[in-house]
C-alpha cells in the first residue's frame, strides 16, 4: 500500500472534498482523483460515495481512516529517529481550536515555536469546544486547546490558561459599574451558541453563584465571538465572555465592564487529546511547548 495514497487519502478525509484536498496539499484535483481510485481498487472497497458536489465517508473509510492516521505517524516518528531528532524537526501539525484560543491564544504560540522549529506548518481547525473534542475522539483531529471538557475519560486534559470572564454592555444600556446579582435579572443578555465553551463556562459560573438565566432573558444566539461583541455594542443585551477577547472596545470604550458585587467569574482553556494515542514527535515537541507557556 503506497503511503502516499494514504495521505491524500486522510486530506480527502478530513476536507470532505477532492476539491479542498488536491488545494491543501497542492496537487491537482485529478490527482487526488486518481489516487483515491487506485487506493479503492487495491482495497477492493469505495471509500467515497459521490453525491453531487459533495462526498461523504463510507463505513470503510471511517475504518481505515485512524489506522491510516497511525501508519502515517509511525512513518513519520521513524524519519525523525533516523534524521536526529529534534534539531530537525518538520512536518505539518493539524491543532483543533475553539474561537478564543485560535483567536487571542494560539497564533503567539504558532510564532514563538516556528522561531524554534522553522520547518514546522500549522492548519488550525476552527470549531466550538464540543465539536473539537468530537474531532479528537474521532481520531480526525490529535490534540486542541478548548475551553469546556467533554464527559467520559477518553481524553486528557490539561490547564492551559486561566481566562477571566467579563460582564460587558454598551455603555448607553448600563450606566452603573457595579451591580447586584438580583439585578441580572432585569437584563437581556446575548449568548454563544450551545457547544460553545464560552456559554458552558459562563452557565457553569452562573450557577455557582446562584444565578438561573431565564429563556425570555435571552435577547439572541450567536456562532462567534465577533458577532456577540457587535451585537453588546448595539444595545441588544448584555454579554459574558473572555475578557481577552474585548480589552480593545474596554480601552476604546465602545463597551463597559461591569462588576457583580463580590463574584469573580474565571473559566480554564484546556490542552485535549486522545488518552490513548500516541503523537508523532512534532506533535509531542508542540504539546510540551504549550505546557512551558501555561498561563
Amino acid at each position: 500500500m503506497d503511503i502516499h495514497h494514504l495521505r491524500i487519502f486522510t486530506a480527502v478525509y478530513r476536507c470532505k472534498s477532492f476539491t479542498k484536498a488536491a488545494r491543501q496539499i497542492n496537487i491537482s484535483q485529478p490527482t487526488v482523483s486518481e489516487h483515491i481510485k487506485n487506493l479503492e481498487n487495491e482495497l477492493d472497497c469505495r471509500l467515497f460515495d459521490r453525491i453531487g458536489k459533495s462526498i461523504e465517508a463510507t463505513a470503510s473509510a471511517k475504518k481505515l481512516f485512524p489506522k491510516a492516521l497511525q501508519i502515517i505517524e509511525e512513518l513519520s516518528r521513524l524519519k525523525a529517529d533516523i534524521l536526529g531528532g529534534e534539531d530537525t524537526l518538520k512536518g505539518e501539525i493539524i491543532l483543533g481550536a475553539s474561537t478564543i484560543p485560535s483567536t487571542y491564544l494560539i497564533p503567539a504560540s504558532i510564532k514563538h515555536f516556528q522561531e524554534i522549529y522553522p520547518d514546522i506548518f500549522f492548519q488550525v481547525r476552527i470549531e466550538d469546544s464540543l465539536k473539537i473534542n468530537q474531532l479528537i475522539i474521532e481520531n480526525e483531529l490529535a490534540c486542541g486547546i478548548v475551553g469546556a471538557k467533554m464527559a467520559g475519560k477518553a481524553l486528557c486534559y490539561e490547564p492551559f490558561f486561566k481566562d477571566q470572564l467579563s460582564l460587558v454592555a454598551s455603555p448607553g444600556l448600563i450606566k452603573k459599574k457595579t451591580i447586584k446579582l438580583k439585578e441580572l435579572s432585569g437584563l437581556p443578555f446575548v449568548l454563544r451558541e450551545k457547544g460553545s465553551g464560552t456559554r458552558k463556562a459562563m452557565e457553569e459560573n452562573l450557577q455557582r453563584i446562584g444565578f438561573s438565566l431565564r429563556k425570555k432573558q435571552v435577547a439572541a444566539e450567536f456562532s462567534s465571538t465577533a458577532s456577540i461583541k457587535e451585537a453588546a455594542k448595539h444595545g441588544i443585551g448584555v454579554a459574558i465572555i473572555s475578557q481577552i477577547a474585548v480589552l480593545d472596545e474596554l480601552r476604546n470604550g465602545t463597551l463597559c465592564e461591569i462588576s457583580l458585587q463580590k463574584e469573580k467569574l474565571e473559566r480554564y482553556f484546556y490542552l485535549a487529546y486522545h488518552k490513548d494515542r500516541t503523537l508523532p514527535s512534532h506533535y509531542l515537541k508542540f504539546c510540551q511547548f504549550l505546557r512551558q507557556q501555561t498561563m
